[in-house]
């Protein structure tokens, strides 16, 4: 076992993991935050993405050891206020929410490219998406919702 130290959705919080528990599991299995989703665990899907030091990760593919003195960020994070962000709004509004699935890990890329200050288009909506995989909304809708909220 060994102790680490991070933030998770702006909380501090210290506790003791095994050398093989993933991300994943820490989250899900420890902490209880059933919004990250195991799609395939192997880091093809894009259920289980959050944001380490806002950017997207894979937690299935990460050790909870690498987030010693980091900072993750869950869907959570995005309504923590008790208001759904601009982003979940969006993806009500144009129906990029169907079976809800793939949602929290679209939702995390999206605001961690919008939050980046690099220039945003529909290209690169399109390549940052790409790692998050959708069987209900065909991702035109997830595109629009996303591209109303970085106002293009």
């Amino acid at each position: 076992m060994h102790r680490i130290e991070f933030t998770l959705n702006g909380e501090r919080l210290e506790l003791d993991v095994e050398d093989h528990m993933t991300l994943l599991e820490l989250l899900r299995d420890r902490l209880g935050i059933t919004s990250v989703k195991e799609g395939c665990g192997i880091g093809e899907c894009g259920a289980c993405t959050v944001l380490l030091d806002d950017k997207p990760i894979y937690s299935c593919l990460t050790l909870a050891l690498k987030v010693r003195g980091r900072d993750v960020k869950t869907v959570e994070y995005l309504s923590l206020d008790g208001r759904l962000h601009p982003l979940q709004e969006a993806f009500i509004k144009r129906g990029a929410v169907q079976c809800g699935f793939c949602t929290p890990g679209m939702l995390l890329t999206a605001y961690s490219l919008i939050q980046s200050g690099k220039k945003v288009d529909e290209d690169t909506i399109r390549e940052a998406l790409s790692g998050n995989l959708c069987r209900c909304t065909g991702y035109i809708q997830i595109l629009e919702a996303v591209k109303d909220v970085a106002h293009i």
